[in-house]
């Protein structure tokens, strides 16, 4: 695919947004074809997975899924057709203004809600998963589809309201596997949004999802970025990936 050489302008109002609640929306940002790429992408894996779970003769294979849910993780480089997507212009103005003038690719997937199946996800901080101290990085979450409460879009927790903006230490829930990190009554804001919007947020930033009651499937893609490599408890692996999308506030793009 051809370089894209669509732009975003991310407001001052963002910028304090991102800092003192930690999550701001970007409303209708991909461009059309990026848009169309990410979910022909999205049903090339599906199909994929679905192959392999004949080939077993199961309809469960690790935490996805038929029909119902489906995590799939740092596949691009089987094809290497989204990243024009991930290293983009609009995603390193979006890095530029949240993270500062270093910024790579740590971690991307998608996540399907099946139509009245998707399960909702607890309360986390997506450092909670990392489990050791490092320093916040950017989720940015791509609504692949028109976003509402009965599909079950993301909901978030601003940091006004959640007590804090540091990583917390969470517990397994017992049935869902899911990580906790915050117990309290908030339901927090839902995301609602067209489809090829972002919902730009914090690692520190608290936020769960619904369940999808809609007669079709709910498709995400998160797209995450570092301002510096995330490595290992004890520092001598990396924790994900650190593919460069801005050094020295140089983009240098794909």
């Amino acid at each position: 695919m051809p370089a894209n050489t669509t732009t975003v302008t991310i407001t001052d109002e963002q910028k304090r947004l991102f800092v003192e609640q930690g999550y701001f929306l970007l409303e209708r940002v991909l461009p059309a074809d990026h848009l169309e790429l990410v979910r022909s992408e999205l049903g090339y894996y599906m199909d994929q997975i679905h192959a392999e779970m004949d080939r077993a003769g199961t309809d469960v294979m690790g935490i996805n899924h038929r029909n119902s849910r489906y995590f799939i993780s740092n596949k691009y480089k089987e094809t290497g057709r989204l990243k024009p997507y991930m290293f983009s212009q609009y995603m390193a103005e979006i890095c530029r203004a949240t993270l500062g003038p270093d910024a790579y690719l740590f971690n991307e997937q998608y996540v399907v809600k099946a139509a009245e199946k998707g399960m909702k996800f607890a309360w986390h901080q997506d450092s909670g998963y990392i489990g050791h101290p490092h320093r916040p990085y950017l989720s940015c979450w791509v609504a692949l589809d028109d976003m509402s409460e009965a599909n079950g879009t993301v909901y978030m927790l601003p940091y006004s309201r959640a007590g804090g903006r540091d990583r917390v230490e969470h517990v397994k829930e017992a049935v869902s596997n899911d990580l906790v990190g915050y117990h309290g009554s908030d339901p927090g804001d839902p995301v609602i949004c067209p489809a090829g919007s972002i919902a730009v947020f914090s690692s520190t930033c608290f936020h769960r999802s619904g369940t999808n009651t809609t007669k079709t499937m709910r498709r995400v893609h998160l797209a995450q970025y570092s301002a510096e490599p995330i490595m290992t408890k004890e520092g001598d692996k990396l924790w994900g990936m650190a593919e460069p999308l801005l050094k020295n506030g140089v983009y240098v793009g794909w």
